[in-house]
């Protein structure tokens, strides 16, 4: 063999099976750990999946400020106290005109019916409470804004006000935390029952 014959190519470094498929992989073209195109589920915050947040709601207006749904409420239940307090006093639930002991079984009956009943019908039939319409608010489906039907109204009306029978005070101040706190739309216990929501009424 002559000296002068060049030595056997080499082959380049790196890999001796040749490049690894695109995306990772061993050499023998078997997937990435976990299987699928590491791609399929990218991480939250990029879109898809559970990071990019709630779907706007088509036709929706925007939710309520939830200040002016304080100032609605308060207004509301004035209205209903009024002729409840007016009622168990009629009824003999109050004792004289001391109304520092609260109301009164029977007083609580009155502010439970009055309640419900004004608030299912003043909301199957516009959305809106006297509050409501002062503060320029409506309560409307979640599904697609419409106002909310009768069966959704009374779910709604029954939640808010029937608990008032027994602990009136604490239970308005928990749904009005609920309606501080919850994310994304606002939702008081009563409209997640009800899957309603309060919007700006255009």
């Amino acid at each position: 063999m002559s000296s002068d014959q060049p030595p056997p190519a080499q082959p380049p470094p790196g890999n001796p099976y040749g490049n690894p498929p695109p995306g990772g992989g061993d050499p023998y073209g078997n997937p990435p750990p976990g299987g699928g195109n590491p791609y399929d589920n990218p991480p939250p915050g990029y879109g898809g999946g559970r990071g990019g947040g709630p779907e706007p709601l088509p036709g929706m207006p925007p939710l309520a400020d939830s200040g002016k749904r304080v100032i609605a409420r308060v207004i509301d239940i004035v209205i209903v106290l009024i002729p409840a307090g007016l009622l168990d006093w009629a009824a003999g639930g109050v004792n004289g005109s001391d109304f520092s002991y609260g109301r009164s079984a029977i007083g609580g009956v009155f502010t439970a019916g009055l309640g419900f009943f004004y608030e299912w019908y003043m909301t199957k039939s516009t959305g809106q409470t006297v509050g409501k319409k002062l503060m320029g608010l409506r309560a409307a489906m979640l599904s697609d804004g419409s106002v909310p039907n009768a069966n959704a109204s009374a779910v709604r009306a029954a939640v808010l006000w029937l608990p008032a029978f027994c602990c009136s005070c604490f239970w308005f101040l928990l749904i009005g935390i609920t309606v501080v706190f919850d994310k994304p739309y606002k939702q008081g216990l009563h409209e997640k029952a009800a899957r309603t929501v309060v919007v700006t009424a255009l």
